[in-house]
């Protein structure tokens, strides 16, 4: 059994983070949040591990990483059509999916929440990105991330170099500080927003330089209809 004590030993959180409402949070959700998650996102705020597995956060910096987002109940809508459509096999009731983080390979990251009245219980589940994959880990989100920083975790869909550039978590903006903007009709585009989209609907883009002009493209599309690409999962 793991602890956030024993995360923030491995990796020392940032030294300021937003407050969260979480009485708030889960008056929009509808839904009561396991007690570690609350606690690992109060506690690290809204940013990535190893610049690679980024947990929803109530100030995500866009709607592409906030658990209040639409983010969550898109892809629950994209499974369904998985299921019903036969093209990628869902283990499990895409009702009972709700998505807690996504990485920079597009793969998502989910509470699988059966027990609906006992979040402290779920289990997390990882989809492979444009791929019929998964990975399902036993334990709560906090666990999760302390067995796979640590390498006892081995999941088959993530890197495997993973860690070898060490254990960090870089701190990402707060919709606290930066407030969403209308996306531009033309000018100069925020291409950090266009990555954390690109990544949350499966697109591989490189951390610096420029976005490739079809994942601007998208990006743009998605935007002017007011929703995500078809191929999100």
């Amino acid at each position: 059994m793991t602890s956030l004590n024993d995360l923030t030993r491995l990796c020392p959180p940032p030294a300021d983070t937003p407050r969260v409402d979480w009485t708030a949070v889960e008056a929009t959700l509808g839904m009561r949040l396991p007690s570690d998650y609350k606690q690992l996102a109060s506690t690290y705020g809204p940013g990535a591990f190893c610049d690679f597995i980024r947990i929803y956060h109530p100030h995500g910096a866009t709607q592409w990483v906030d658990l209040t987002g639409p983010m969550p109940a898109t892809l629950r809508e994209e499974l369904k059509q998985d299921r019903d459509h036969g093209s990628h096999p869902v283990p499990y009731d895409p009702d009972d999916l709700f998505a807690n983080g996504v990485t920079d390979n597009g793969n998502h990251l989910f509470w699988i929440t059966t027990r609906k009245d006992e979040p402290d219980t779920w289990p997390i589940a990882v989809n492979e990105a444009r791929g019929p994959g998964w990975y399902t880990f036993s334990g709560t989100l906090t666990e999760f991330l302390t067995t796979v920083l640590t390498g006892q975790t081995q999941v088959p869909l993530f890197p495997r170099g993973l860690l070898n550039a060490g254990v960090t978590f870089t701190p990402s903006p707060s919709s606290r500080d930066n407030p969403p903007e209308p996306p531009p009709t033309g000018g100069v585009i925020d291409t950090q927003t266009v990555r954390e989209w690109a990544r949350a609907n499966g697109y591989d883009v490189p951390d610096r330089g420029r976005v490739p002009a079809a994942v601007i493209a998208a990006w743009k599309q998605a935007h002017t209809r007011g929703d995500s690409p078809d191929n999100a999962v």
